[in-house]
C-alpha cells in the first residue's frame, strides 16, 4: 500500500503546525469545545471566509483558509457536515477519505468533535480506516514515481479525540479489515502475466501465517472429485487450474461454519466465444470475487473473529487455444448434473457450480455466499452503485442488505424464480450455461441455485462494484476491494459467538 499515513490518536487540546481540520454544520459554527480550542478570532474568520466563498456547511463541502490569523498552523480546513438528516446518515469511512483528500501538508490535525453528532470510538476507527483507504495506490510497476505529489501529501495525521485509549483498542481490529481490503485491491490490480491460478493459490496459502488452514486442490485432485465444469473452463490455458480452501476456526468446535466462495478467473478472454478486443485488458479483474474472499479471510483471522469460516476460490484462466472448450460441448459437474455449453464466455458459473457443490457437500455450512464478476447484465440493471443480490433465504438477504447500508457496500435484491430456472433448461443436457441476454443475471443465478441444495445461499454479482468501480472518497483506483468490509460486518454482527 503506497503512501499510507502514520495515524496517531491524541486527546483534544493540542494542535501542531501544518493543517488543522475542523467541522461545522449548516450554521457554520464549530462545537463549543472546538471554538474554545481555536479561539474567537478563528471562529469569526470562518464566518467571514464562508461568506466570501459561498460556503454553506453542506455535507462533504469544504473550504481552506491559508495562514489563519491567531493560529500557528499553515491552513485551517473547514469541512461541512450538513443538517440533521446528513448527520443521522453519516458514513464515517467516507468522511475519513474526505479528510485524507483535503490534508496535504506534512502534518495534519483533525479535531473529531462534530456539531450535532457523537463521535464514538467505533466512528473514529472507521474514519481512520477511510483515511488509509483513500491513500491506496497501486504503483509497484511504475519506474518513475510522482515525487512532487508525494511531497505534497501529509505523512502524519493526528486525530484529536475524546478517548484515545478506547479508540486505539477498536482501531486494532479495523487494521485487519484495512489489510484485507488492500490485499483484495492488490490482487485485482495485479497484471495477469504475474498472477495466474498457481500464483493466486500461493497468495491464499500465505494466510497460514495468520492461523488459517489452507488446502490447495490441483487438477489431479479436481479430476478425481469430478469437477469437470471448472476444469472445462481451464482446458484452453497452458496454466493449470487450482481450488484453494481456507478455514478459520475461531468459533466453538461444534459450530457449523459459514462459507464464502469466490469466482477466480484470473484472465477471461471469453474462450472460443472470444470477447471484443476493446477493454479486454480489464478482464484481469474477473477474479475480484476470489480476491474478496482471500481479503475477507485475512481480515477475520487478523482480528481473531469468533466464528468458524470457510473460504473457497476456484482459480482458472479462460483462453481459446486448440484444446479449449467449444460451444455445444456438454460437461458433467461434480454433482452429476450435466451442462451444455452455449457460450464459453459464460464461464464463471461453471467454476462456481463445482465449488459450491463441493463446499455444501463437504462442510454442511450454515450458509453459503458466493461473489462473482458474473454478468454484464447486472451493470445494465444497477450500474456501479449496487451489487446484485440473489438468494433463497430472506433472513440472509436482509442481513446482507443491513450490512451493506452500514458499510456503504450496498446490495440490491434481484428476482430469482422458477421462470428463470426454466429458461436454462437444455434440449441435450440438464441445463445450459447461457439463456441469452434477457434476464441474464437472473438466469446465471438460477444455474448456481441448482448446486446449493437446501443450504441458505446468496449470490452477489459484483461486476459493477469490484473493478472499474466509480471513484469516491475512499477509492481513487481501479479496484475497490469491494465486499471485504460488507462480509466482515455480516459476520461480526450475526455469526460470532
Amino acid at each position: 500500500m503506497a503512501d499510507s499515513y502514520k495515524i496517531e490518536f491524541q486527546a483534544h487540546g493540542s494542535v501542531e503546525t501544518g493543517d488543522l481540520i475542523v467541522f461545522v454544520g449548516e450554521n457554520l459554527k464549530p462545537t463549543p469545545a472546538v471554538a474554545k480550542q481555536i479561539g474567537s478570532k478563528a471562529v469569526d474568520l470562518i464566518a467571514k471566509a464562508a461568506a466570501a466563498e459561498s460556503f454553506k456547511g453542506k455535507a462533504k463541502s469544504s473550504m481552506a483558509i491559508l495562514v489563519p490569523a491567531g493560529l500557528s498552523v499553515d491552513r485551517l480546513i473547514v469541512i461541512g457536515v450538513g443538517g440533521e438528516k446528513d448527520k443521522a446518515e453519516m458514513d464515517w469511512v467516507q468522511l475519513g477519505g474526505l479528510i485524507a483528500g483535503k490534508a496535504n501538508g506534512k502534518t495534519a490535525t483533525a479535531v473529531l468533535d462534530l456539531p450535532g453528532t457523537e463521535v464514538t470510538p467505533d466512528a473514529v476507527a472507521d474514519i481512520a480506516l477511510g483515511v488509509q483507504l483513500r491513500r491506496y495506490k497501486f504503483d509497484r510497476y511504475k519506474t518513475k514515481k510522482d515525487n512532487d505529489e508525494k511531497k505534497n501529501r501529509a505523512g502524519r495525521l493526528l486525530l484529536s479525540v475524546a478517548d484515545p485509549a478506547a479508540v486505539k483498542k477498536v482501531y486494532k481490529a479495523r487494521e485487519g479489515v484495512l489489510q484485507g481490503v488492500v490485499l483484495a485491491r492488490d490482487l485485482v490490480n495485479e497484471p495477469p502475466n504475474v498472477l495466474g491460478p498457481v500464483e493466486f493459490a500461493a497468495k491464499a496459502e500465505a494466510l497460514t501465517k495468520l492461523g488459517v488452514e489452507v488446502e490447495i486442490l490441483d487438477e489431479k485432485a479436481m479430476r478425481k472429485l469430478g469437477m469437470n465444469a471448472l476444469l472445462g473452463v481451464a482446458q484452453g490455458s497452458v496454466r493449470g487450474a487450482r481450488v484453494a480452501v481456507m478455514r478459520w476456526n475461531g468459533g466453538k468446535a461444534a459450530d457449523k461454519p459459514v462459507a464464502f466462495i469466490g469466482k477466480g478467473v484470473v484472465f477471461d478472454s471469453g474462450g472460443i466465444s472470444i470477447k471484443p478486443g476493446a477493454g479486454m485488458e480489464d478482464m484481469k479483474g474477473d477474479m475480484a470475487g476470489a480476491a474478496c474472499v482471500v481479503g475477507l479471510m485475512h481480515a477475520l483471522a487478523s482480528r481473531k473473529a469468533k466464528a468458524n469460516v470457510v473460504g473457497a476460490i476456484g482459480l482458472v484462466e479462460n483462453m481459446p487455444d486448440g484444446n479449449a472448450q467449444r460451444p455445444g460441448d456438454i460437461v458433467t459437474t461434480m454433482s452429476g448434473q450435466t451442462i451444455e455449453i452455449i457460450n464459453t464466455d459464460a464461464e464463471g458459473r461453471l467454476v462456481l457450480a463445482d465449488v459450491l457443490w463441493y463446499i455444501q457437500d463437504r462442510f454442511k455450512p450454515k450458509f453459503m455466499i458466493d461473489l462473482a464478476t458474473l454478468t454484464g447484465a447486472i451493470l445494465v440493471a444497477l450500474a456501479q452503485e449496487y451489487a446484485g443480490l440473489f438468494s433463497n433465504n430472506d433472513e440472509l438477504s436482509d442481513r446482507l442488505t443491513a450490512a451493506g447500508k452500514a458499510t456503504g457496500e450496498r446490495v440490491w435484491r434481484m428476482p430469482l424464480g422458477p421462470e428463470f430456472d426454466k429458461m436454462i433448461d437444455s434440449k441435450f443436457a440438464d441445463m445450459k450455461n447461457s439463456a441469452g441476454r434477457h434476464g441474464g443475471s437472473s438466469t446465471a443465478a438460477a444455474l448456481l441455485q441448482r448446486f446449493v441444495n437446501d443450504v441458505p445461499w446468496a449470490h452477489l454479482d459484483i461486476a459493477g462494484t469490484a473493478m472499474g468501480s466509480p471513484h469516491n472518497e475512499i477509492n481513487k483506483g481501479w479496484s475497490s476491494g469491494w465486499g471485504v468490509r460488507l462480509l466482515d460486518r455480516l459476520v461480526r454482527d450475526h455469526y460470532e459467538g
